[in-house]
């Protein structure tokens, strides 16, 4: 029988792959690369996930990667935008590729009827190679080709054929700009070998493990993931409630007992939503107060205390003074550290204000 490994062995094996055990001296595309992107289809937080993670980080330290095409923002992992290396991007997109399909053909096939995709993708490519574009900008431009189709969905069919990749200067720290697109492949000027189904399922593991083929599809958004994972080198466990869990070999899990310090997670981090069984994060009282944000299109920035879910954060800025509210979904025995953590956050995110910082029980959205 596969040895037995406990949900917190599980939670301090997740937090040490992820970086937030201790913060790392490692570069910015290093973290990115072995974290497998950061979900960044908001133009900000994820900065704040990098700032979790690396010691001594600085906005400018991703922004400047950014603005120079070292590092990208483009839909992979589950359809979703996500910050990548260069050479990521290139790399994951092709083995991505089908969930991008996937959720495109639900939810715009009917409307793509009558139109020849192989030419749908080659003007496409030209009209954001000529020039970026915003999804509007381009559905008006490819109706001038397909009049009487809808112009949204002519775009999100080209999203689908075409790896499109964000251009700065949205994206980049304190600035603003348009939601506008080249094809991935004009943009970095340079190829990359496509990433197999078993080095992926590596690189999650690296990352998330341990972690079952459930967890790993849901991570990436693929299917029969199954046939992948089972003839490659791995350790087995099984989990408390009888699942089977894979690693690596050389994978490093601490102790259950290690210390995890308090951490001020970012809205959409992957440490959220890359498992099929999140229990390993996200306690019971955590479960029901994330019920409280479903429906709003906004997801909870939690605090981590020992390494669960205990609460949410929120700031607020009025006339130079940034607030940053602590709401408890429990009770936490170690706040002093919490709000220590919570006064170098807000050194971070607003450097020229007066910090200001709140405590209140319960979720900050019910």
């Amino acid at each position: 029988m596969d040895p037995l490994i406990s949900r917190r062995a599980l939670n301090r094996a997740t937090l040490d792959r992820q970086l937030l055990l201790r913060r790392t001296g490692r570069s910015v595309i290093e973290v990115v690369e072995h974290l497998g992107g950061l979900q960044a289809q908001t133009p900000h937080t994820w900065y704040t996930g990098l700032w979790t993670r690396i010691e001594g980080f600085a906005a400018a330290d991703a922004a400047d990667l950014l603005a120079s095409r070292a590092l990208v923002r483009i839909a992979l992992q589950r359809s979703t935008i996500h910050l990548v290396s260069a050479r990521d991007c290139l790399a994951m997109r092709p083995l991505l590729q089908q969930v991008t399909e996937r959720g495109t053909r639900t939810t715009f096939g009917k409307r793509l009827a009558g139109v020849d995709l192989d030419e749908l993708e080659a003007v496409g490519r030209a009209l954001l190679e000529e020039r970026p574009m915003t999804f509007a900008e381009l559905g008006r431009a490819l109706t001038e080709r397909w009049p009487g189709h809808d112009p949204h969905a002519l775009g999100q069919g080209v999203r689908w054929l075409v790896p499109l990749v964000q251009v700065p200067p949205r994206g980049l720290w304190g600035r603003s700009g348009p939601v506008a697109h080249t094809s991935a492949e004009s943009w970095l000027g340079f190829e990359q070998a496509p990433m197999t189904p078993a080095e992926l399922v590596r690189r999650y593991l690296a990352a998330f493990g341990p972690a079952s083929v459930q967890d790993v599809q849901t991570w990436s958004g693929l299917t029969r993931l199954a046939e992948v994972v089972e003839p490659l080198d791995l350790l087995r466990f099984r989990d408390e409630s009888g699942r089977t869990l894979y690693d690596l070999p050389d994978a490093v899990r601490p102790d259950p007992d290690v210390p995890a310090p308090p951490r001020l997670m970012y809205d959409f981090d992957n440490l959220f939503l890359s498992h099929a069984d999140r229990s390993r994060v996200i306690s019971e009282t955590g479960l029901a107060a994330f019920q409280g944000f479903m429906g709003t299109n906004v997801m909870p920035r939690v605090i981590l205390v020992d390494g669960v879910t205990a609460g949410d954060w929120t700031i607020t800025r009025v006339k130079g003074a940034s607030t940053l509210g602590l709401h408890l979904w429990e009770p936490v025995k170690n706040l002093d550290a919490v709000e220590e953590e919570g006064r170098r956050l807000l050194a971070f995110l607003a450097p020229g204000d007066a910090h200001e910082i709140s405590v209140s029980d319960g979720p900050s959205r019910s």
